[in-house]
């Protein structure tokens, strides 16, 4: 399968976890001599999602959409997110009977609810049948995996995550004038971080915030000792991380979390909840790299007595050209080949006869 087409309502001008992860992988399948295109909001029409409008919805985009999949003409589809884009393409998949895969990279059934109030269980049977057209559905973590196999989800496949080394390093780092410890956080400022838990912690030294999102107003307003330091890119993002003391990942929704690699890439142990994404994370390292508790300042406290020269180490164990094989293998071709040739490209759990209907 040397052609991919991704489908995303995820990129760029976005800055997040799913636009990063797509990038990387898609550079890296192009390293590999692969033909990809991501297909994101930035070539249609779009309104601004409401409560959020820095993420910008294809408005209508059926029947362009149907013309760049026709056009591209791909071995394997790849549909990343559950918009109004990924709904397209999902609708153009089953009218031509291709199979596509999926991937499960945000948990909108939480994030609805805490937006809008709109039960959990109501969202997730939306979800769940969205991703049953799919032929697999990829997920960062085994524990995200085995959740949504308790609720029904099927063809659920492992695809964790890389992180960028040529970038983050435990050195140079910012030389912040605050009073010491320095716990920080690093991502979107919104209210599924649950960063309000975070900052009304009783906690010595300074609070870091860098980042921007929604809810930046109304924290920097409640919170007025914690430090927003807004959104930073490249050798400033680097030296922000290098230059704390703990990152604190207050999130209880993040499927993942790219930023605690980053963190550890940077020499900087973690703090967080015992939930997916960071408990899967952090029980694979030998070493302690970081400390978990449902009490999040004793989390921090641990995590400022570990070892920093501890985190790089581990960090470095992940890499995105692995991240990006493993996308591949989870790939399935939009159409069923002949038995000869089956066998080799279709995994052992998803035999030729079962892509979606």
């Amino acid at each position: 399968m040397s052609r991919v087409l991704i489908i995303s309502d995820a990129w760029a001008p976005q800055v997040n976890g799913v636009v990063r992860t797509l990038r990387t992988v898609a550079e890296e399948m192009q390293a590999m001599g692969k033909i990809v295109e991501v297909v994101g909001p930035d070539r249609f029409t779009t309104i601004p999602m409401p409560s959020y409008p820095e993420i910008r919805l294809a408005l209508f985009p059926r029947r362009r959409l149907a013309r760049i999949i026709e056009d591209f003409a791909p071995d394997a589809l790849h549909i990343a997110t559950e918009g109004p884009l990924g709904m397209a393409a999902r609708a153009y998949a089953k009218r031509h009977k291709l199979a596509f895969t999926t991937a499960f990279h945000t948990r909108f059934a939480e994030y609805l609810k805490a937006r809008t109030g709109i039960p959990e269980f109501l969202t997730y049977a939306w979800l769940r049948r969205f991703h049953a057209a799919g032929a697999a559905t990829m997920v960062a973590t085994q524990s995200l995996r085995d959740e949504l196999a308790a609720r029904g989800f099927r063809n659920v496949r492992p695809w964790s995550r890389g992180v960028d080394l040529d970038s983050f390093h435990p050195e140079p780092r910012e030389d912040f004038p605050y009073p010491r410890p320095i716990f920080a956080y690093v991502g979107r400022v919104a209210v599924e971080k649950n960063l309000r838990a975070f900052l009304a912690l009783d906690l010595p030294g300074s609070k870091l915030i860098v980042g921007d999102g929604p809810q930046r107003k109304a924290l920097e307003k409640d919170f007025p000792a914690t430090h927003f330091l807004g959104a930073r890119h490249g050798a400033d993002l680097a030296k922000a991380y290098a230059g704390a003391d703990v990152f604190v990942f207050p999130s209880k929704t993040d499927t993942f979390g790219l930023v605690v690699l980053e963190a550890l890439a940077s020499g900087l142990p973690v703090a967080a909840y015992p939930v997916t994404g960071p408990k899967d994370i952090l029980a694979e390292s030998p070493t302690p790299v970081g400390a978990l508790n449902e009490d999040l300042r004793q989390a921090c406290l641990d995590a400022l007595a570990i070892d920093r020269t501890t985190c790089r180490p581990f960090a470095e164990t992940y890499s995105w050209r692995a991240c990006a094989e493993r996308f591949m293998d989870n790939l399935v071709p939009v159409k069923p080949l002949p038995a000869s040739k089956a066998e080799t490209c279709w995994p052992e759990s998803l035999p030729p006869e079962s892509p979606a209907q």
